[in-house]
């Protein structure tokens, strides 16, 4: 596995482009200025934001002096519930657009707690956006199959990607199975768990056998398992360790065993809203 997964792997989106399989989230990072630039720098093309993080002017800033290609960084916003509804959506999707100050970007509808009404108007002005090029690549986040569902029952086109926290310990093995069955591409938050089992047995026994850190194992696992990571950090030497993932495999048995660990739901680090209404 090592030798076939390199930092520039990437998977192609039912939208048609590639989205890279490494990726840096920046929630509750007021200037993500720094972890931008050490990661670009390190290889990553990938950054994922939102609207409610207030901070989209910073990373917007650091993808356009990393001097990058603007095709080459897939860069992801959010639309949150207090947005959603057509009008209100397509108007936020235009404040991200100036915000990051890039011609256009990928985008998700955040979560799906505003119930059902509003989450199909903003879909729908999603695919609106994407017709117009103002977005590339669009899906959705934190959606459980009953939402998935709903866009398929209206006639809307799938979501490229749906965005969840997933880590040995919360696997949503439903949401990703119906995912992987409809072509949507799963991408996973919070998947180094913020440190929760770092000291958990099983996490230490295979971070020593590999010369490892947990973070390094989860993220491992997470790719085998043919997700999209998306680790944190605000620190640019922990984004630079955080790709260092293409040099050890995790064996069929090690990944057998972090599969065991899956406590579903009880298992979640953050508050996930999958079975809102």
């Amino acid at each position: 596995m090592s030798s076939l997964l390199t930092i520039s792997s990437s998977i192609k989106l039912s939208s048609g482009y590639l989205i890279p399989r490494l990726g840096l989230g920046v929630y509750k990072n007021d200037d993500p200025t720094l972890a931008c630039e050490a990661a670009l720098a390190a290889g990553y093309r990938h950054v994922d934001s939102a609207l409610g993080y207030k901070n989209e002017k910073a990373v917007g800033e650091a993808v356009r002096r990393s001097g990058i290609p603007r095709e080459e960084v897939f860069v992801t916003s959010k639309v949150h519930s207090l947005r959603h509804e057509y009008e209100e959506a397509k108007a936020a999707v235009e404040e991200s657009l100036s915000n990051f100050g890039l011609p256009y970007l990928d985008h998700l509808i955040h979560d799906p707690k505003s119930g059902k009404e509003k989450r199909l108007e903003t879909w729908h002005a999603l695919v609106e956006k994407q017709k117009e090029g103002k977005l590339r690549s669009i899906g959705v986040s934190n959606f459980g199959v009953n939402h998935l569902e709903e866009i398929k029952d209206a006639g809307l086109p799938t979501p490229a990607v749906n965005q969840l926290e997933l880590h040995p310990w919360c696997q949503q093995r439903d949401i990703t199975e119906y995912c992987a069955a409809n072509g949507i591409v799963v991408e996973a938050y919070t998947p180094i768990t913020r440190g929760k089992y770092f000291d958990n047995p099983t996490a230490t026994r295979i971070s020593q056998a590999h010369n490892k850190t947990p973070a390094q194992v989860f993220l491992r696992w997470s790719l085998q398992r043919g997700f999209v990571p998306l680790p944190k950090s605000s620190q640019p030497d922990r984004v630079r360790a955080k790709a260092q993932l293409y040099d050890f495999d995790l064996t069929e048995e090690e990944m057998n065993t972090l599969d065991d660990c899956d406590m579903g739901e009880a298992g979640a680090v953050t508050w996930n809203p999958v079975n809102v209404p």
